[in-house]
């Protein structure tokens, strides 16, 4: 059974595009047995039974001439992989792409992350993500990846046309065969001690200065 649990991910599940089964909430279904369905106690008292999820074609995202895209490198943390895709959705992104190998999936937890932004992105699976950025590229889209060693800005780049902002797993970054197929590697600035954002942290950056250049364009 395929359950998402949470307030809001229900929610959206319920305007979304996959089918709810059933829902379960309480107090008419006590905590404990919300917490047996889901497998969380962060059910904050909704459960729902869904259909499974509905990758999008990755092939289709490049269709989209204009349109402004991430790819995650093999970002493990489910966690991580939902809040990028709340602030993907939010900033209207047409999709997201993950590899299928050493990547979290759209699930449960991913969902709660996302505060439901999963029910309403396109997010995409390919066998190999460097050769997918190549076909984006060969599609017209500027590929763009973040690494904390780079020496340019977001800013100092383009990314009015059609863009792929790529972001690396957690302490690993982008893997280099992945950085050898951007177009370039950009950085956000550091002032403080720490040395690198969390991903989600970083791709939100990124998401917001693409959507402010833009604006002005």
């Amino acid at each position: 059974m395929n359950t998402i649990y949470g307030k809001r991910p229900v929610a959206e599940a319920e305007r979304g595009r996959r089918e709810v089964r059933r829902v379960w909430r309480a107090p008419e279904t006590p905590a404990d047995e919300l917490q047996r369905l889901c497998g969380s106690v962060d059910h904050q008292g909704v459960v729902a039974e869904v259909e499974p999820y509905r990758y999008a074609d990755p092939d289709a995202l490049l269709g989209r001439t204009g349109s402004l895209l991430v790819a995650l490198d093999q970002v493990q943390d489910p966690r991580n992989m939902g809040a990028v895709c709340r602030s993907a959705e939010f900033a209207g992104a047409a999709g997201l792409v993950i590899p299928e190998r050493r990547s979290a999936e759209v699930t449960a937890a991913a969902c709660k992350a996302s505060a439901g932004a999963v029910e309403h992105l396109d997010v995409a699976r390919v066998r190999n993500l460097a050769d997918w950025l190549g076909e984006a590229r060969d599609a017209g889209f500027w590929i763009w990846g973040a690494d904390a060693a780079a020496d340019r800005e977001p800013w100092s780049v383009d990314l009015t046309a059609s863009t792929v902002l790529v972001l690396g797993g957690e302490g690993k970054g982008i893997r280099p065969r992945v950085a050898a197929a951007c177009d370039a590697l950009v950085a956000l600035p550091r002032a403080g001690r720490v040395d690198s954002l969390n991903v989600s942290a970083a791709a939100a950056a990124l998401l917001f200065e693409a959507i402010r250049q833009r604006s002005i364009a």
